[in-house]
């Protein structure tokens, strides 16, 4: 059974599919041009559908029925797989506030820009992690302090 992460990362994967086109975000342009804001904008929206969506099956499947399996290990298979299942689901449904967050910075002209730094982000990494909100030396430096606040 695949992970919640690359659960995420094959729905984003399908999202980036979805809207594929002549068009993907280049270095050698301006940052954060009209062209690759909606770019970005058309990908978030597509992620958060398809995570909606994957949602819906899963909702239709709760409703479908209980498990009604009769022996006891299959039984608690399938429950242990309808848990995966679920955490999963509560997992995207974080993802998508994150997703519409970052649909709110495009449209105030923030997105693509580290919330603690100022800088750009950088095109690879947004690509990578649409939802980004700051560049990777100050992820690191807030996964560090977070670390060190943990271990105190």
């Amino acid at each position: 059974m695949p992970t919640a992460l690359a659960d995420d990362i094959d729905i984003l994967v399908k999202a980036k599919r979805l809207i594929a086109g002549d068009y993907v975000p280049q270095d050698d342009e301006p940052y954060m041009a009209e062209a690759q804001l909606d770019y970005f904008r058309r990908l978030l929206q597509a992620w958060k559908k398809a995570i909606l969506d994957a949602s819906a099956d899963t909702l239709q499947q709760l409703q479908d029925g209980p498990i009604r399996e009769p022996d006891l290990n299959d039984r608690a298979s399938s429950e242990t797989d309808w848990g995966i299942e679920l955490r999963t689901r509560d997992r995207q449904r974080k993802l998508i506030t994150k997703i519409e967050s970052a649909l709110r910075r495009i449209d105030e002209g923030e997105y693509g820009y580290c919330e603690v730094t100022g800088e750009p982000i950088g095109l690879g990494r947004l690509i990578a992690r649409p939802i980004a909100t700051m560049t990777v030396e100050a992820q690191e430096a807030h996964e560090r302090r977070e670390k060190i606040s943990r271990d105190d």
